[in-house]
């Protein structure tokens, strides 16, 4: 019995494979694949600043010496030593090609001056004779009615930034006026039995020579203007391992420096930008914390404020923590090529996570962008106008490719403006693809889509495929195109998204 039903079995299968059995009909619409989550939402960036740079061997500087005459005593090529301790730099120093300025032992490098000799003056202190004279101003604040942002020069009491007021009038504790006319600076706060350093000094390191090193070095406290650096970074230089803080401007300046690396530094509570970079190609900017930038209220919305910002320039900009920056976290703006912006975390920047602007041939792949847009002020809102988490505006040949998009003011918005020439043509907005994302739109979201104005009309060429959105509520109007906001079906309808899904 048992081998008739063996038998029987089998001619079953036989019967089953036989020419004249049904074929499977093959799904002529295969259902999406939920796009996967970037790597970067699963790593942590590690430690940054002087505690990883290793210890230096080489020509000793003390805390004291004029670190120029030092520099210029021995041959370019040299290691430079930074002692531990506090380096009052008064002019920035100049390193010769090929050599190396480090520490590892503590060294910060300063551009404040002590303030001595307060004396009370009605409510307030003041001190006489310490402020440059005056000089042209740059800078588009957020307070555009008394442009607190544009003077360099910053207060600390023990330690602890100071606010700028514009007149004498608006003193509180915790702040300061710096009267350039009569030459004075007034505080509300008793400075006796504490310690009042005012930022006096430019620049603590000009991009002087090719192949330089920067290592393991604090430079805290300078004076830089409107778009200047603390630490100017030229040609095939290296900066990494350093903390770059309470500059008034940009913090680390990469200017005409082709092949530069900045890495692994911590670049933090800088007045205007954490990092900024111009006319320079093959770029790394990678591994870096860059946090809390902006402190001395530069227009928050559109004025080079936040993270980085990148102008003219192509490279890398990966692995980075850009995190709760007063601006944008990303901003590649005017004819950046080649720019390829991966694997960043870039959370609770007050304007757009990641804005690519009037530029060309663009990659942003794999980062998990969070939380942002969410500033208050001038060009700040709701509006696809206004940005939030990725923002394409008027590029050309653009990929938005496998990143988590979370939470923000809005998810990716796509802008076509008229913008003008550029050098490798006119600006227009042209072969975008949006693929492979996670783009969560929560209450606060309020949408993701394209934009144009009616000389700009958006071309067929920007496609959004394969992503994967979370919007709760189907019928709820997440999209806009057109100048018509839409729910998911009306979207889907107009050519967007069609083997995307959502949930």
């Amino acid at each position: 019995m048992k081998r008739v039903a063996g038998v029987a079995l089998a001619l079953g299968l036989l019967v089953g494979c036989t020419d004249t059995a049904p074929e499977a009909t093959p799904d002529p619409q295969p259902k999406p694949t939920p796009a996967a989550l970037p790597a970067a939402a699963t790593t942590k960036l590690g430690a940054t600043g002087p505690s990883t740079a290793p210890a230096c061997d080489g020509v000793p500087i003390a805390p004291g010496q004029d670190p120029q005459q030092v520099i210029d005593q021995n041959p370019p090529g040299s290691t430079f030593c930074f002692g531990k301790g506090l380096h009052r730099i008064a002019r920035a120093i100049r390193p010769t090609e090929g050599s190396t300025l480090a520490s590892g032992a503590g060294a910060v490098l300063t551009g404040s001056v002590t303030l001595t000799g307060w004396q009370r003056d009605g409510q307030h202190w003041v001190v006489r004779g310490v402020l440059p004279a005056p000089y042209k101003l740059k800078g588009r604040c957020e307070d555009e009615r008394t442009k607190p942002c544009q003077r360099g020069e910053q207060l600390f009491a023990d330690g602890k930034h100071l606010t700028r007021v514009m007149n004498r009038a608006a003193l509180t504790p915790g702040t300061f006026y710096g009267d350039y006319t009569a030459n004075a600076v007034y505080v509300a706060d008793d400075p006796a039995g504490h310690r009042f350093e005012m930022s006096r000094t430019e620049t603590a390191i000009e991009k002087s020579a090719p192949r330089v090193t920067v290592r393991g070095l604090t430079v805290e406290h300078f004076a830089s203007r409107p778009q200047g650096g603390a630490v100017q970074v030229g040609t095939d230089w290296t900066v990494e391992a350093n903390e770059v803080r309470w500059n008034h401007a940009v913090g680390i300046m990469v200017i005409e420096g082709d092949r530069a690396t900045v890495r692994r530094n911590t670049v933090a509570d800088n007045g205007q930008l954490g990092v900024g970079q111009f006319r320079s190609a093959q770029g790394r900017i990678v591994e870096n914390l860059i946090t809390r930038n902006n402190t001395d209220g530069f227009w928050i919305a559109d004025w080079e404020s936040g993270g980085i910002k990148s102008t003219r320039s192509s490279g890398e900009v990966s692995g980075n923590d850009l995190v709760a920056n007063r601006g944008i976290g990303m901003w590649s703006d005017i004819a950046e090529y080649d720019r390829r912006i991966s694997a960043n975390r870039i959370r609770d920047n007050a304007a757009d996570g990641i804005r690519y602007e009037i530029s060309y041939n663009g990659v942003i792949e794999a980062n998990v962008v969070e939380n942002n847009g969410f500033g208050t002020g001038r060009g700040s809102g709701p509006s696809l106008w206004d940005g939030g988490g990725i923002n394409v505006n008027t590029s050309a040949d653009v990929k938005v490719v496998g990143n988590l998009v979370r939470a923000n003011r809005n998810g990716i918005s796509v802008q076509s403006r008229t913008r003008g020439e550029g050098p490798r043509g006119r600006y227009v907005l042209r072969d975008v693809l949006i693929e492979g994302n996670q783009v969560v739109m929560d209450e606060q979201t309020a949408s993701t889509g394209v934009v144009e104005n009616k000389d700009s009309p958006a071309p067929a060429s920007v496609q959004f495929r394969r992503n994967t959105y979370r919007i709760g509520d189907r019928n709820a109007e997440r999209f806009a195109y057109k100048g018509a906001t839409m729910t998911w079906e009306q979207w889907q309808a107009a050519g967007f998204d069609t083997d995307s899904v959502t949930g």
